[in-house]
Parts: structure tokens; sequence; C-alpha cells
């Protein structure tokens, strides 16, 4: 897989059959009224066995049985049979499963995880790193590579008694890989293995071994160890670390060649539950969809009512509006950024201008002599983009080739070039990803350069009767401004699922990130890419999800009374928008300013959410009002809250009411809405508050009170908010605006932003 990762939902046929007399089998979701289990049963797995023996011959058509993260079981059926078990009074619904794909250093220095001071209320940073050790990470992914120093336990202590959780035996995986850092390793492959037939095992073998990169990349950008002088080929050298270096690991592989199928992500989450992680990070998702269709969404409500956090990459679908997934209020929804570091390379031209770009290539490079330059110069239409099979070597042969960002993965790009002769690539971005510049472990030298500057070169490329280029490679280079600037991939509200929630909620470090890799594969992720490394740059929103998954775990660490709700609002209250030249945050898609449809709260600022001052809470029972107040049937909302007999009698009359740390307003047909906050008092006795409000000149805000006055710790507040709307009837004077409500005294400053919307969309 290459770094940014396609973000679709599909809907799959388990078996292709052709001239069967009976329909092929799937693999259906099936959700039980979980009380009616008769007492006859031991389990509920014993029921739901018996509801499936009645149906069919089958040896054993049940995949899982789930108990803490659904209320049900996966089963490989037919249709016919799927209907049947739908008749049935104990069934609630049965859904056809669907896939989810993943989203695909300095890191630590830019977020200031390495200064010493003022980390923690007077606490030093090695006070945190020993609070951590009782912390548990679980990251759903493509698996580990235990060999990676990224999981070496040198100097922790043992294992938390409360841990539950196992390392299992694979074919190529063994508990003894585990240690005191690595302390969890499943496998969850049985919807894989369903759909995707008898060749499954021997493609790749049920085991916990990360043989993608992906799951090892992110697991320890969470949670990876101290480990020095590391570097992807010598790029990016230095000290590399998780955001929380001493916390433990917990890994789930749930994600396989063919992708990630919502039975295996239903039954990593349900087992991550039951063995006792803190947080759960996971770096993939599917398209939007309503909470009880969304496998991620519900697994997440379980994790969460227990006190897990639950983090989830936004996707990598930007910069087209509403393409988020992982929407759920009670998800921490992760966008991405650039860091401030770059990786510089440059094309020089034949009529000598010298552009910038960034690269990774890592090889000997292609000399100092300029050779000929081609764009377009196929077999067909697809030449400009290099398509497999779609250059003419007769025209390549010797040349640079200019190929166009886009359909295909950026090193396969490269891999075209070089297998049609070609000795360098210029990648040239176009309107869609803007002047955003990912960099990538090419197989040929190649230089990635925005779409202002690609135009040039495409240009002359086109235009001159004898058009020539050389690249050349620089390194690292650090302290890189503007940073930073919210990524063009970094998927984008509003959020189409449920408007009054303003989603993504942060932004993280997801730019061209180092951290640990599998040595089963190279760094480029193409197949026949023999280079091995320990270390690899990525970007996604894979890559900065687990970024904010890491630091939960720092604040569950220094404030373990602190619920999921809390921890998630102490990161956006205290996120930034301005960037490191003092300039409001900057959108790679366009350049021009970046919006909380983009960024959400801002970019995330650790040592301001350690002690963030004030935190919005929200328990299951907020939750459960929310959900009321979206109109879904009493099935619906069990099957997500599962319990039976949810009480809709106290709900919110609309789903803004929401105790979030963000506004969205939707004003529609209505000129007045009206939401009431409670604030809780995380800082200091004492501590008074005054209200700042930012909005357009289109809608007036009013707070009340202004001020707000705790006495005690662990104290609320509430505070009432009327935005009203000022724009005449039918007026085109723009669909939506932004501003913020902030919260703040000597030493802190409580940050809200808010969305204002006039239409749908």
């Amino acid at each position: 897989m290459g770094s940014l990762f396609s973000f679709t939902v599909f809907f799959f046929l388990a078996v292709q059959c052709c001239w069967c007399l009976t329909s092929p089998k799937k693999t259906y979701i099936v959700h039980m009224k979980h009380h009616n289990k008769p007492s006859i049963y031991p389990t509920h797995r014993d029921w739901y066995t018996a509801n499936l023996q009645s149906l069919t011959a089958d040896s054993d058509p049940l995949l899982y049985s789930y108990n803490d993260a659904y209320n049900g079981f996966a089963a490989s059926l037919d249709e016919e049979q799927a209907q049947e078990l739908l008749r049935s009074e104990d069934v609630l619904g049965v859904y056809e499963e669907t896939v989810y794909q993943l989203h695909t250093t300095r890191t630590p220095q830019f977020l200031g995880l390495e200064r010493e001071t003022g980390l923690w209320e007077g606490h030093t940073a090695q006070d945190l790193n020993q609070a951590s050790y009782d912390v548990i990470v679980g990251v759903l992914d493509t698996g580990v590579w235990p060999e990676s120093p990224s999981f070496a336990d040198t100097g922790m202590p043992e294992i938390p008694a409360r841990w539950r959780g196992q390392c299992e035996t694979g074919p190529d995986f063994s508990p003894s890989l585990c240690n005191k850092k690595l302390i969890g390793a499943r496998s969850f492959s049985r919807g894989f293995h369903m759909a995707s037939g008898n060749g499954a095992r021997e493609k790749e073998p049920a085991s916990p071994r990360d043989r993608d990169g992906h799951g090892t990349h992110t697991a320890s950008t969470a949670a990876g160890s101290h480990v020095a002088n590391a570097s992807l080929l010598g790029y990016a050298s230095g000290t590399a670390r998780g955001m929380a270096p001493t916390a433990r690991v917990a890994v789930y592989k749930v994600c396989w060649t063919d992708g990630c199928f919502a039975s295996d992500i239903l039954a990593g989450m349900d087992r991550a539950i039951q063995d006792g992680v803190d947080v759960l990070s996971l770096s993939l998702g599917g398209g939007s969809a309503p909470y009880f269709r969304d496998t991620i969404a519900v697994g997440a409500f379980a994790a969460v009512a227990r006190g897990i956090l639950v983090s989830c990459s936004a996707g990598n679908s930007g910069p087209e509006k509403a393409s988020l997934a992982n929407v759920a209020p009670w998800i921490m929804t992760v966008g991405a950024g650039t860091l401030d570091r770059d990786f510089p390379a440059f094309a020089v031209l034949g009529n000598r201008k010298k552009f910038s770009g960034v690269s990774l290539y890592s090889g000997t490079g292609m000399g100092t002599e300029p050779v000929g330059l081609v764009y377009n110069k196929g077999l067909n239409q697809s030449g400009s983009i290099c398509m497999p099979g779609s250059l003419d070597p007769g025209l390549v042969r010797g040349k640079v080739v200019v190929c166009d960002r886009g359909i295909n993965a950026r090193v396969e790009k490269g891999k075209v070039v070089r297998d049609a002769g070609g000795v360098g690539m210029i990648l040239a971005n176009t309107e869609a990803s803007g002047e955003e510049l990912v960099a990538d472990s090419h197989l040929l030298p190649a230089v990635a350069v925005g779409r202002i500057v690609g135009d040039q070169i495409r240009k002359y490329a086109s235009s001159d009767p004898n058009p020539t280029a050389v690249l050349s490679f620089r390194g690292t280079v650090l302290n890189v401004r503007p940073s930073p600037v919210v990524a063009a991939f970094s998927s984008r509200g509003p959020n189409m699922v449920t408007r009054q929630i303003l989603k993504p909620d942060v932004i993280g470090p997801g730019v061209n990130i180092l951290a640990g890799w599998s040595e089963a594969i190279g760094p480029s992720g193409l197949a026949d890419d023999t280079r091995k490394t320990q270390f690899n740059i990525m970007s996604g929103t894979s890559m900065s999800c687990p970024h904010i998954s890491g630091l939960a775990a720092l604040l569950k660490a220094a404030h373990p009374e602190w619920s999921p709700s809390a921890i998630k609002s102490a990161l956006m209250t205290t996120a930034y928008v301005h960037d490191n030249t003092k300039s409001p945050l900057r959108d790679a898609a366009g350049g021009a300013f970046s919006t909380p449809w983009a960024h959400g709260a801002g970019h995330v600022n650790p040592h301001r959410a350690l002690s963030p001052g004030l935190v919005y809470d929200a328990s299951t029972r907020d939750y459960i009002k929310f959900l009321c107040s979206l109109d879904y049937t009493p099935d619906h909302i069990q099957l997500i809250v599962k319990r039976h007999g949810v009480n809709c009698t106290t709900k919110f009359s609309d789903p803004g009411q929401l105790n979030y740390p963000s506004f969205s307003i939707l004003f529609g047909g209505k000129k007045v809405v009206r939401y009431t906050r409670t604030l809780t008092n995380v800082g200091e006795a004492g501590s008074v508050y005054n209200v700042t409000v930012d909005a357009p000149s289109t809608v007036g805000v009013t707070v009340r009170p202004t001020r707000l006055v705790f006495g005690k710790v662990g104290e609320r507040q509430r505070y009432t908010v009327t935005f009203v709307s000022k724009k005449p009837a039918g007026g085109d004077s723009g669909r939506y605006a932004f501003g913020s409500i902030m919260w703040s005294n000597a030493q802190h400053q409580v940050r809200s932003p808010v969305a204002f919307s006039w239409t749908l969309l």
C-alpha cells in the first residue's frame, strides 16, 4: 500500500458463483435481543450457535460471538438464511459486512514534548513517564513487527496486574516476541478469510505479524520507545520516539491485504475492551453512515462507556467538503497537518529555471548532466499520470518524465517510469492536491512539486523544442516556515451525519512522519522494492491519529480520573490556530487560511492540554440523550448503546445541545439557535474566567453569564449562548462562516471553535 490510502466503503461478495443454484455466502453481522436468551443456554454463544444450526447444515457458520462491543454475532450465510434470521423475534437487525480501508523524527520536539519545564502542573517529564507505565494503548491495524527497536522494553517495570490480554501464536509469530513494552498481539481474520476465499491463508497467514508496515508505523508513533540514530535511509536522522514512550502497546491485527473487514474490526474492539486497554487507536475508516450502521462508531460507544478513549483518523479524502469519516461525537476525529521539517529536492530545467520540491530518494542520483524531459508522451490517454503500461519506452528511455499526481500511488508512478526506461521523474501536483508536498522513498530519482511549479514545468516540457532537466537532492532541513499547514488530503467537514456536531476535532502531525516499519516490505510498499529499513516516512491521517492516541495516553497518565470526554475536551480547547509565523493556520489545498471544517479546534498542544483549566465533560447518559434527539428507532439506539428499553423521554430537543467542546450552528430556516454548555473546573480553586466572542458580522452572539466563578476544583458552571442570524431572507452573502468562544484568565485559555451554516451544504 502507498503512504496515502484510498478511503472508500465497499460492499463485497464473499464468493463469486455464476452457475450455483444457491446464492453465495457472505458475512453478515447480526444484532440480537441480548436479554431474550433462554436460560437453557449457558452462554450467548451457545444461543447464537443454536439459532444458526436451525438454518444451515454447515459445520460452523459462526465467525464471531461478540460480548462487549456489540450484542450479537457475525456469521457466514447466504441471502435466504439472512432473510430468515431477520424474521426471528430475537433478531433486531442483519447487516451485510462493510470493508474499511487504512488511512495512510521530529514530532515530539515539534509538539514540545522534549522540553522539561512546566510540563504538568509542577511535575517533570520523568513524573509523566513514570505514570505512563500504567497506561495501555490498543492499536487496531495491520499488526506489528515485534523485532522493531521501537518496542524495546529496556528499563520498563512489570506489566500492570490488571492486564488481561495476551500474545498469540502464529505461523510466523511467537508469544516470546512480546515483552514489557509490547504486551499484547492478537489477530482477527475470519471476516477476511471468508471474503477472500481459500487462498487467503496462503496469501497472509493468521498471525499478528505486520507484513504491510502501516500497523508498526502507527503503534510506534503512539507509544514507541526511544530509539537513537533512527532514520529512513539517512533521511530525518535523529531520535525516534512515540508520543507516550513509556506507555504499553497492545496490537490487534484487523487489516489484511484486501482491507479491514467490519466483523474483524468489531472482534478486535471487543477483545481490546475485555483485555483492559485505556486508549484505542484506529487509523482506518469508511464513508459516512448513520451511527447504527457504522461498525467503528458502535464499537467505540462500548469502549467509551467503559472509560476508554477512542481516537480515529478523519480520512484522506480532502480537500473535498463533507468527506469525513469516524464522526460520532464519542470518537476523537483527527485530521492532519505538516511538521516544521522538510526534505528538499530540486529540478533545474534547460531554460535555467530552478524549482524546489521534496523527495526521499536515497540512491546514487542521476549525475549533473541535463537529460531530455518529456510530458504526456504515452501510449494512451493515461500517459500524463503515468499509469502502468501507459508510457512509450521509445519516447521515455533515458529521460526525466513529468507525471501528474492522482489516481495511482505516487511511488508506483516512479516504478512505471523506471520500467519504461526513464531515469528520473518530476511528480507534479494538480488542482486537487494544490501546493501540498508529500515526500516518498522513490525507486528512481524523483522530485515532487506543487501545482504552480508543476504548471510551469508542464508548459516548458510541452512547448520547448528540446526540453531538458536535471534533479538533485538536499537531505533534511528543519524549522520550515510556515508550519503547521493543514494537509490537502485531510478530510473536511461539514459533518453530514450530524450537522450540529463540528468535525474534525483537531489536527496533528500527519505529513512525512518517521516511525517504525516492518522489514517484510520495502519503504515504498511496492512488491519489487527489495530495500530493508527499520523506519519509514509516511503521510496520511493514519499518521496523525496515533499522535493524538499517544497524547491521550499521556493525559490519562497525568489525570487517571478523567473521562474520555474530558481528555478530548482538554486536547480540543487548548489547541492552537496560528502557525510558527504567528499567522492563522493555512490550508495546503489552496494556500488560503484554513477553517474549522479543515482543522477543527486547531493543532494539538500537549503542554496546555495537560493543564486545560476547564473541560466540557459528557457521560454515556448524555450520548444517549443525543442519540434520542436524532429520531432513530428504539432498535437502532439499542444497537449502539447495548441496553434494553432505552428511555428517550428525556432527550435533547436538538443534537447540538450535547455538551461538546465546539459548536456547529445550523440556522436552516431558523433565525435563532440557543445552546447551554457546562464547564467543569479541573484547574485551581477560586478560578474566575471571562468570555471573549469572535463572530462574523452576519451573526449576533450573546453569552450569559459573561463571567464564571469556580470556588472549588471539580465545580461545574453553566452558560448559555444565543446565536442570531442577521442575514436577510434569501440573502446571498455566503452559506457558511466561522468564529470562536473563549473563556480565559491569566493561566488558561479555553477556546471553542464555532461553525455557522445557513444551508445543508
